[in-house]
């Protein structure tokens, strides 16, 4: 039986403005989706759309639209723009899905009746576009800490989780459990900022705007967008309806991603929801930093953003894919530019493996008429690049099983620079010359293309389109990333990968 995993990325708030930075956690989930499929485990990769909430309720006024009418219309963008990122998800939810809203219903209505949720009056700080309630003290300058807009005090009756009861449970257990939440200055931030300095017992229900989920026993009360939000993760296999076979088979999650920014709601209010539902909870939480761009976060409010499909249009998604994935170091922030995605591309994509491709599949042709099979001529200089490639395989999954995508990457690229080394250490050219080195050349050769299966096989989660073209120029089915001794190359003819980017 396969091994499961879970993995979600937050449901984004839909939008006709997505910018790169919104696509950070979903190509970086999507890499590990692909990685772990590739390596035999049963896959759920979970995405969507966050669909209620007062800023909602707003923009469709001013838009002349109901909420329902304005979500729908604009909901559509956020599946185009994963289709153009080739986002390989398994589940799509939006918290307006009828079986979502009512499992929600059934949620509240359980936690109420055991006590963990009741009835009082809130007034405070509240922060529309984050929908984020705030105390005096974690203001910045009285602004959102997360945004940096206004807030508005706010008071209205309403229903209240007791995290306060669930404190010194979580404490514990993320005292005694390591990995749940990382990178490690995570954990320290949210046990220093936020627990221990005593948690207060969170809004969750809403009588000032309209659209959300009614609360069942009490339809003038809306729930919670973030309550809300947080439980698509069990909601969507079925949790507390008629059939949870999905539930009972993947939950726990193994991994949520998440931006830095909503870490608190995964790491203190996500869990105590769990805690009061009895149910594990998700194996890890990672919140990972921001794409910047001029040291600053990307955003609609200051303008500092394009679609990403320009940049796919222009350079193409998997030179937008492997820059997101290489570039930045995961956890931390990372920086985004045109000269930044140019540079990256035209030395690793384009020099580094395009080069490999295209020297080693034309040398084949002009060589052997495109016919290589492995002669078994190796020689001392041969050992580094097929220990190399031999060990890959199991350097990559180290690197994958502990989040480091960029790491990942660097390995692979380390053996294809290697590669192009071979050929200029071993000069195919000068063998070809001398009938007596015949089959010395048809191993190098041999070797190469071997070297190019492999990585191509490592790299197909992170560039998909790049390593189907490579194995359809390479004329090969077998996708195992092991080096091989008997496989029969007849390849194709070559063609470029990546032109490389002059620089306007």
């Amino acid at each position: 039986m396969k091994q499961k995993y879970y993995i979600t990325t937050p449901i984004y708030y839909p939008s006709a403005n997505f910018h790169i930075g919104h696509c950070y956690t979903t190509i970086i989930a999507d890499a590990i989706a692909r990685y772990k499929r590739m390596k035999g485990f049963d896959v759920c990769f979970q995405t969507g759309t966050d669909e209620h909430g007062q800023k909602i309720e707003n923009k469709a006024k001013e838009a002349g639209v109901s909420p329902k009418e304005y979500v729908d219309e604009i909901v559509q963008n956020a599946k185009d723009l994963w289709k153009s990122l080739q986002i390989s998800y398994d589940k799509f939810i939006r918290t307006t899905d009828e079986f979502h809203e009512k499992a929600v219903q059934k949620i509240f209505l359980k936690l109420y009746e055991q006590g963990d949720i009741y009835k009082g009056e809130y007034k405070g700080l509240y922060c529309t576009p984050c929908e984020s309630f705030w105390t005096e003290t974690q203001l910045i300058d009285g602004k959102c800490p997360d945004c940096g807009r206004d807030v508005h005090e706010i008071k209205e009756e309403a229903y209240f989780l007791k995290l306060s009861k669930y404190q010194d449970r979580l404490v514990d257990y993320i005292e005694s459990h390591p990995e749940f939440i990382q990178p490690e200055s995570r954990k320290k931030e949210m046990i220093n900022n936020f627990i221990r300095p005593g948690l207060e017992d969170l809004c969750v229900s809403r009588t000032s705007f309209s659209w959300g989920i009614p609360v069942s026993f009490d339809p003038k009360h809306v729930v919670y967008v973030w309550l809300d939000a947080l439980t698509n993760y069990i909601t969507s296999l079925g949790y507390l309806s008629d059939n949870d076979e999905e539930f009972q088979k993947y939950w726990p999650a193994d991994l949520h991603l998440v931006g830095k920014e909503i870490v608190r709601f995964h790491t203190i209010v996500w869990p105590i929801v769990l805690m009061a539902l009895n149910l594990p909870l998700p194996k890890q939480v990672f919140g990972h930093g921001w794409l910047v761009i001029d040291g600053g976060k990307i955003s609609k409010s200051l303008g500092n953003y394009k679609d990403p499909r320009e940049y796919i249009e222009e350079y193409g998604v998997d030179a937008v894919r492997y820059f997101v994935l290489r570039e930045v170091s995961f956890g931390n922030d990372g920086t985004f530019s045109i000269d930044a995605l140019i540079s990256r591309t035209n030395a690793d994509l384009a020099n580094t493996l395009g080069n490999l491709v295209n020297r080693t599949i034309s040398m084949a042709h002009k060589y052997f008429s495109g016919t290589i099979v492995n002669k078994n001529q190796q020689e001392l200089i041969d050992k580094e690049l097929l220990q190399m490639i031999t060990s890959l395989s199991l350097t990559v999954d180290e690197k994958m099983n502990h989040l480091r995508v960029s790491e990942a990457l660097e390995e692979i690229f380390e053996v294809l620079k290697r590669s192009n080394k071979y050929i200029d250490e071993t000069t195919p050219w000068i063998l070809a010359k001398d009938d007596s080195k015949k089959d010395r050349l048809e191993t190098i050769l041999y070797t190469l293309l071997e070297s190019i299966r492999v990585c191509a096989t490592l790299l197909e989660p992170f560039i998909p389109s790049t390593s189907k073209e490579i194995f359809k120029q390479l004329n090969v089915e077998e996708h195992q990333d092991t080096f091989l001794a008997n496989v029969t190359y007849i390849v194709q003819e070559p063609k470029v990968l990546f032109a490389r980017i002059e620089k306007k």
